[in-house]
């Protein structure tokens, strides 16, 4: 089985049953070949298990917190890449492991993965900006931000986050102190997690111009999240631009065939024009 199949085998059913450390590892493959993803999941359960061997039997959720925030960023050093947040490693769980160091949804993945291992049932957060966890707790839900060492995140602090990010207008003119909080703390999906570290490497691939690198993060995109047309629009280009013209054509045609009203569809109609003679030659 190929590469791309066994992710989409992994993929396949219910959400919940998505091993996400797996499929963070499975991506990797791409920029390191060879990565031995059953080491790194090996990795995963060694550190668990040290972690387990520090908390008594009475620790209750919060001491989990406390002895995970302390465990992974006191004792093993793990920290957010603030120099370099654009380092496309920052995205790779088997080099965030390696270097200690990553952006909020690498660290996330690890905090959550270590977490659910000692009994934490932490949920990734795509917070517009900036992914974090949260935690169900009895009487409140606690909102964590591996970024940041681990810190709780208060109402107040939460707010200010969205008011650095949401645009104006983009509420309807409602002011954002006035939003409720729970719409942007719902739970993400293993696959919406996948897309959201693969969307991160497609912004980096196409700012440093690495076309090659770019067509392996959209080939997964567009197992990860089918439905998103612009992901197969995207992929299309990229293949023209390799000048690989019939997977070119077979996608910008089913891109239109999608959306035959996206405000590009006319541009990518004339581009489809243009693939079919280019194809009709090649035979």
């Amino acid at each position: 089985m190929g590469a791309l199949e066994a992710f989409a085998a992994l993929l396949a059913g219910d959400d919940a049953r998505v091993d996400l450390a797996r499929g963070c590892l499975m991506l990797a493959g791409d920029a390191y070949p060879g990565v031995d993803v059953e080491r790194y999941l090996g990795d995963l359960e060694r550190l668990a298990l040290r972690l387990r061997r520090r908390l008594s039997q009475t620790a209750d959720a919060e001491d989990k917190v406390i002895a995970l925030n302390r465990f992974l960023f006191d004792d093993l050093g793990y920290r957010g890449n603030t120099e370099d947040y654009y380092d496309p490693r920052n995205s790779y769980l088997n080099e965030v492991m390696e270097r200690r160091t990553g952006i909020p949804i690498t660290l996330s993945i690890l905090y959550m993965e270590i977490g659910r291992r000692i009994g934490l049932p932490l949920e990734g957060v795509s917070f517009p900006g900036h992914f974090m966890v949260r935690l169900r707790l009895r009487a409140e839900m606690l909102v964590l931000d591996p970024f940041a060492g681990g810190a709780a995140q208060s109402p107040e602090e939460l707010r200010e986050r969205l008011e650095r990010v949401v645009p104006a207008g983009a509420t309807g003119g409602l002011p954002v102190s006035e939003l409720p909080l729970e719409q942007f703390l719902e739970p993400a999906s293993h696959r919406q997690i996948l897309a959201r570290v693969l969307r991160n490497l497609k912004g980096i691939y196409l700012e440093t111009d690495r076309p090659e690198r770019l067509l392996e993060v959209l080939n997964r995109l567009v197992i990860v999240a089918p439905e998103a047309s612009t992901e197969l629009r995207d992929r299309g280009f990229v293949y023209e631009r390799l000048e690989c013209w019939r997977p070119a054509l077979q996608d910008l045609s089913t891109y239109v065939a999608r959306e035959p009203e996206a405000s590009d569809a006319a541009a990518v109609r004339a581009k489809v024009v243009q693939l079919r003679e280019l194809c009709a030659r090649l035979n």
